[in-house]
């Protein structure tokens, strides 16, 4: 029945993302890229994709952090639009698309305040979607306490903050605690909300969102190895949503070297092959710093091969956010080659992730 009606509100919206999905580079494009001797080569290569003249205006010698920069403003100018085109429920699906960059920028603000950092000079460090209207009145707070009650106040996360902490929590050796704390609010209240919405969007957005949770529950457990966090407080910052939750979780919680994070995986045949080829070097000196690089990546490459399945259903708010997901990847695939090509090392430009 929703199918019915779903393009009255949003489907024109619908057609224009998967028109700028369209866009995305192909394995051609990256392939010229990689070609390129210099960055002048690489913004002309560009000009030829849907990104055009993106770089035009800007001054010789080209930065891979000024490449980055107009990247994402593409991706935030698209996003925007979007947005502001958007009705109900799509306005609060999108809004919920922002509330980890927001997290991230106000995790940036609270550790500056503690190192009596100026706080306009993090604003321009902030990510650019994660941005709201009240945010330069955080940059009134001098101290951790009137920074967190600005935070209570003045922002959409509020909910998250108020009930996962309080302004006695806010020090050095608890900003990453607090992060993923508040990471784990909002992943799981993302994921009811998208379960609200009802089929087909519940079930796209949930198979992601699960994804993201077992994720972080993951590098949580492998991050948390050889440090002072307990394994009680690091059962704590588990989402309880994903497919590893909750056995897998139990069995992470209690895990102490990367051979019992293998195991507590092997439950979902999925992540079984992100182990694949590192339970066996185990006997010669197993590096298992390696080891926890080479899964992350495999990670980025699972996150990707989701997104991309979110597109072969229609009627369903999950392209929105996939295609930030998708785009988001493509620009770290961009500055990867741009840095390269800067450093001349030529050896490791494949190392990037294709998406189509």
């Amino acid at each position: 029945m929703e199918a019915l009606f779903f393009n009255i509100d949003t489907g024109f919206l619908e057609a224009i993302v998967r028109g700028y999905k369209a866009g995305t580079l192909s394995q051609n494009q990256y392939a010229n890229l990689a070609q390129c001797e210099t960055l002048e080569d690489f913004r002309t290569q560009l000009s030829a994709s849907d990104y055009g003249n993106f770089l035009a205006n800007e001054p010789l010698p080209l930065s891979t952090s000024t490449i980055q920069d107009k990247a994402t403003q593409t991706l935030v100018d698209q996003f925007n639009y979007l947005r502001s085109n958007s009705v109900q429920p799509l306005t609060k699906f999108l809004e919920y698309i922002t509330y980890s960059y927001m997290i991230d920028n106000i995790i940036l603000l609270i550790t500056g305040t503690l190192h009596e950092r100026d706080t306009h000079e993090l604003l321009e460090r902030c990510h650019p979607l994660g941005i709201f209207e009240s945010m330069p009145a955080l940059c009134v707070a001098t101290t951790v306490e009137e920074l967190y009650q600005s935070v209570l106040v003045e922002t959409p996360l509020a909910p998250y903050f108020r009930e996962c902490l309080s302004a006695n929590d806010l020090d050095d050796l608890n900003i990453e605690i607090i992060r993923n704390t508040v990471y784990k609010a909002y992943l799981e209240d993302f994921y009811h909300f998208c379960t609200s919405l009802g089929q087909p969007t519940s079930d796209v957005m949930q198979r992601i969102l699960a994804f993201e949770a077992d994720r972080r529950t993951v590098n949580i457990t492998i991050n948390s190895f050889n440090t002072e966090l307990s394994k009680e407080q690091r059962a704590k910052l588990f989402p309880t949503i994903g497919r590893l939750w909750p056995d897998g979780n139990n069995q992470l919680a209690k895990a102490d070297d990367m051979e019992q994070v293998r195991a507590a995986c092997e439950s979902v045949s999925e992540y079984r092959s992100f182990f694949a080829d590192s339970g066996g070097a185990r006997g010669s000196g197993y590096d298992e710093l390696a080891a926890a690089s080479q899964l992350e990546d495999r990670f980025f490459r699972m996150e990707v091969f989701l997104n991309k399945q979110a597109f072969l259903q229609q009627f369903q708010y999950g392209v929105f956010f996939s295609y930030v997901k998708l785009k988001e990847q493509e620009i770290r695939n961009l500055t990867w080659i741009a840095e390269c090509i800067a450093q001349d090392a030529k050896d490791r430009i494949q190392d990037y992730i294709p998406i189509f």
